[in-house]
């Protein structure tokens, strides 16, 4: 299975993932150039889909929809493990409430396109207001290997670097990270994530130090996630 990504907006990020012929749009802003891209490719979109209802990441599907004569599939009734059929391979959905209660990832062999769950160097703000929820989810996520590729719904890099370099200016591998990020390609690896996000180093001696300075819980593990949203 592969994965295309399209940039539009100031920094939406919307994908095409299909195996031989056919493929699914998801968050698919870009219209022109998706359409651009299966036309060169012969590839037939079969399905249109979201990460979450957000309008910056829904603007696309009717006019997709209306080109190609595909399905839309609603991300508020996906549940948990239900797979999308690709040809002969399947696109696994994640349910991964949090940023909203409709958020949704989808996990193929080697990616992840997490929407405004996960993005490269942050998390996702928590409309939902259930931070234990997005705990759980991100956990869900992080459960995959390692090697797994990161696929957000916005390119937010430079700016949550520049956070995370505040939060802890001795790591070195935030300029390893900023040395890979290409903005014409933004993509990371789930190892990359757990080196330098801060929301993801719940577990960091640097971040516990950081919580208890400011009187934060962070006894449990669950605990100092939330702390760290509250905090930073």
């Amino acid at each position: 299975m592969q994965i295309k990504q399209f940039r539009y907006g100031a920094d939406n990020l919307g994908y095409l993932v299909f195996c031989q012929n056919t493929g699914v749009a998801v968050d698919a802003g870009a219209v022109e150039e998706i359409l651009d891209f299966v036309q060169k490719h012969r590839i037939s979109i079969s399905q249109v889909t979201n990460t979450h209802l957000h309008p910056d990441h829904t603007s696309g599907n009717e006019q997709i929809i209306k080109k190609t004569g595909a399905v839309f599939l609603d991300c508020k009734k996906f549940y948990d493990g239900q797979q999308i059929q690709l040809d002969k391979e399947v696109l696994k959905v994640i349910a991964t409430p949090g940023h909203t209660s409709d958020s949704v990832c989808f996990a193929a062999d080697g990616f992840l396109v997490t929407g405004d769950t996960l993005f490269n160097g942050t998390v996702g703000n928590c409309f939902s207001g259930d931070l234990t929820a997005f705990y759980h989810s991100l956990k869900k996520l992080l459960a995959f290997p390692r090697a797994t590729r990161v696929f957000a719904g916005h390119d937010y890099v430079a700016e949550s670097l520049e956070i995370a370099a505040a939060l802890d200016p001795d790591n070195p591998d935030i300029a390893r990270y900023l040395e890979k990020y290409d903005p014409l390609f933004v993509t990371s690896t789930l190892a990359d994530e757990q080196l330098v996000n801060p929301f993801l180093r719940f577990n960091s001696d640097v971040m516990i130090r950081k919580l208890k300075q400011r009187n934060f819980s962070c006894s449990t593990e669950k605990q100092r996630f939330i702390s760290l949203m509250e905090a930073f």
